[in-house]
């Protein structure tokens, strides 16, 4: 018969805290996409169950040629922007109550990708969730993902 010498477990947990090893601060990038809505419930029910801070970031990235049209044309633009970021704060404080996390929702103009990492380093983000890209224009470019990602900033989810 074998000796066996037990020298107790290879790893000692001590003491279990319930919830403190998630993300403390989840951003969520949203634009009204089909995935960036699934990525805002996929961030805001891991949010839920890791105790954590959400924020919801809209960035809003008007054409360059807004900026030279006549008026109406900007007042347009600005509608648009209006209309999203109406849709997704309605979504949000549908859920609101249902959730009892703390949320934010920002609305930021310019390049999304520098609008979601200046809000991911504003408020010290510990996970970003963004959705994948559903156009083909990131074949040339890189999707959001793919940049956020390479930033090597937080660790990134990508929804499909």
């Amino acid at each position: 018969m074998p000796i066996v010498e037990d020298y107790g477990p290879a790893w000692d947990p001590g003491r279990f805290e319930l919830g403190t090893d998630g993300p403390r601060s989840i951003v969520v990038g949203v634009d009204g996409s089909r995935t960036s809505l699934r990525a805002a419930a996929f961030a805001s029910g891991l949010a839920r169950r890791q105790s954590s801070r959400l924020v919801i970031v809209y960035v809003a990235s008007p054409s360059v040629w807004v900026a030279v049209s006549p008026a109406p044309l900007g007042e347009a633009a600005q509608g648009v922007i209006d209309a999203v970021a109406a849709e997704v704060r309605g979504a949000i404080q549908d859920r609101y109550a249902e959730l009892g996390i703390p949320i934010r929702f920002l609305v930021r103009l310019g390049d999304p990708l520098d609008g979601i990492r200046r809000t991911a380093d504003a408020v010290q983000a510990d996970m970003v969730a963004v959705g994948a890209s559903e156009g083909a224009g990131h074949r040339l470019v890189g999707s959001l993902a793919g940049r956020l990602v390479r930033s090597g900033r937080w660790p990134v989810v990508v929804v499909p």
